[in-house]
């Protein structure tokens, strides 16, 4: 008969394999994200880094949705992983506007900012600029502060859309940042309230209904003066956040030509023109 030993577990090698098992708990639990599963690094976040990963790709899509053009005007967002982008592409494909990452947090800055804010301009497209808010690394205003300062901020040139807050799915840590609903809600307005200050524009949000509904408690406070850009992978852009009857902008795919997010804004080029112009 073979001999079994028992092997005592040492407090070093317990202690190791307790961490080992939350470290696995962790990663995969639902609604935890972090930089290596999103395959960015910290600054690198983007529109829609975590929506792929946690509401999947019903229907995904990669061609615009089946409405009339004259209806919609084709977008597409970008941001550092783009590098230089092929503006003329886009532009000869269809493309009329564009929204730009300029910041994140209060330390990143987008390196590849400039090319594709001024490249998008200069081939005759309308553009904007977005912020990616982390809620727990600073208050509202110091993000709002640094993104108006570093490229967000807006001009009456009737080219230039307001900024944007891209406020969802955290790809570094806890989905909703670690704050609670109310908590959220207070940051948010801060941002809102200091980037009017600073602009005299209301900026734009964007997000997803699960993630408004989940880290807000689908507060309604923001659909009189803030434009939603939804963000939905499928074949409609589903029900909307609560105190929105409708919805400016969609992102509709990540895995569009040239670029992958491609989005639709919702309406005629002239209430483009005018949402850029503030009429």
């Amino acid at each position: 008969m073979p001999v079994i030993t028992r092997r005592r577990l040492t407090l070093p090698a317990l202690v190791g394999m307790v961490c080992a098992a939350l470290t696995t708990l962790l990663i995969v639990s639902p609604g935890f994200a972090s930089a290596d599963d999103a395959g960015i690094e910290p600054g690198e976040a983007y529109m829609g880094v975590g929506v792929a990963q946690h509401e999947g790709r019903a229907e995904s899509r990669a061609e615009p949705p089946d409405v009339s053009p004259l209806q919609t005007v084709e977008g597409v967002d970008v941001a550092s992983h783009q590098g230089d982008v092929d503006w003329a592409t886009l532009w000869s494909s269809g493309v009329q506007w564009a929204y730009v990452k300029a910041t994140e947090g209060v330390s990143y800055e987008n390196p590849y900012f400039a090319q594709q804010y001024n490249g998008s301009y200069d081939v005759g497209m309308i553009r904007g600029a977005y912020h990616f808010a982390l809620p727990d690394v600073s208050s509202g205003a110091d993000q709002a502060n640094f993104f108006v300062d570093n490229g967000g901020g807006w001009s009456a040139d009737g080219k230039t859309l307001p900024g944007v807050l891209d406020i969802e799915y955290n790809p570094y840590g806890d989905t909703c940042y670690g704050l609670d609903a109310a908590s959220m809600v207070s940051w948010i307005a801060d941002f809102m309230n200091t980037y009017y200050a600073r602009t005299g524009r209301y900026a734009a949000i964007y997000t997803t209904t699960d993630w408004w509904t989940t880290c807000t408690g689908n507060n309604g406070d923001f659909g009189a003066n803030h434009p939603l850009w939804i963000a939905r992978y499928a074949s409609d852009p589903g029900a909307l956040p609560a105190g929105w009857g409708f919805h400016t902008f969609w992102q509709y795919t990540s895995t569009g030509p040239t670029v992958g997010d491609h989005n639709v804004f919702n309406g005629a080029y002239d209430r483009l023109q005018a949402l850029a112009s503030n009429v």
